[in-house]
């Protein structure tokens, strides 16, 4: 069978189907473009920050974060302790929490722009299945009808077995490939976390080092 048959032999849930893989391949590939290192956690960026937390520009270092340029993943992420830290003396003691929350928050988010991939994983074989259900019963009810002709009688029982079959080569199809990519997308989703994570450290260390400081200087004063 060509590839044209195997699609028109599924019927309507072949077209289902059809269109689900459809979607999956274009979630794939925005995911992917979206998850590249180089979008999340631009080198420049890295650089710039761990200049500005070395001089001690933390003002600095967040307005850079917070404008066009600098809204990636690893700026948001950074934001979040530069703006707790600069909220008060003691802020920064707390900042590298909030950035390990912030930090969830975005592989969180991240995750939920792939979970459509999963869903279709999961809803192609069991479309492929009810396709498998429907020929079968069409099979059994040609069966039940024998007292036709013969020649129409095995036509239609070799139509409703081939339903039967192609649906179920059509879901695994769409499944198999969906579960892969959807995999390779969350450990590349996790990669950019912990990359994340060793690229903000410099910052954070200057961050509660400044927390440090403005806490012994509160207890001298007393």
């Amino acid at each position: 069978m060509t590839f044209f048959k195997y699609i028109e032999g599924g019927g309507i849930i072949g077209y289902i189907i059809l269109a689900l893989s459809i979607v999956a391949f274009a979630y794939a590939v925005a995911a992917a473009l979206r998850t590249q290192r180089a979008r999340l956690i631009p080198d420049e960026q890295v650089k710039d920050l761990r200049e500005r937390a070395d001089a001690g520009e933390f003002a600095e270092a967040l307005t850079d974060c917070r404008s066009e340029e600098g809204d990636t993943f690893l700026g948001r992420i950074a934001a979040a302790g530069l703006d707790r830290s600069l909220r008060g003396p003691l802020g920064g003691l707390e900042a590298r929490a909030a950035m390990e929350d912030a930090g969830e928050e975005e592989t969180t988010r991240l995750f939920r722009a792939i979970d459509p991939i999963a869903v279709i994983a999961s809803v192609a074989p069991l479309l492929g299945l009810l396709g498998t259900v429907q020929g079968m019963i069409g099979a059994f009810e040609t069966v039940a009808s024998a007292a036709t002709k013969s020649n129409a009688y095995y036509e239609t029982l070799a139509f409703n077995i081939s339903i039967a079959l192609i649906t179920t080569f059509q879901g695994l199809v769409v499944a198999i490939p969906c579960v892969m990519a959807h995999a390779w997308l969350r450990r590349r989703i996790d990669r950019a976390a912990a990359d994340s994570g060793r690229a903000l450290e410099s910052l954070a260390m200057a961050l509660e080092r400044v927390g440090t400081s403005a806490l012994g200087g509160g207890t001298q004063q007393r």
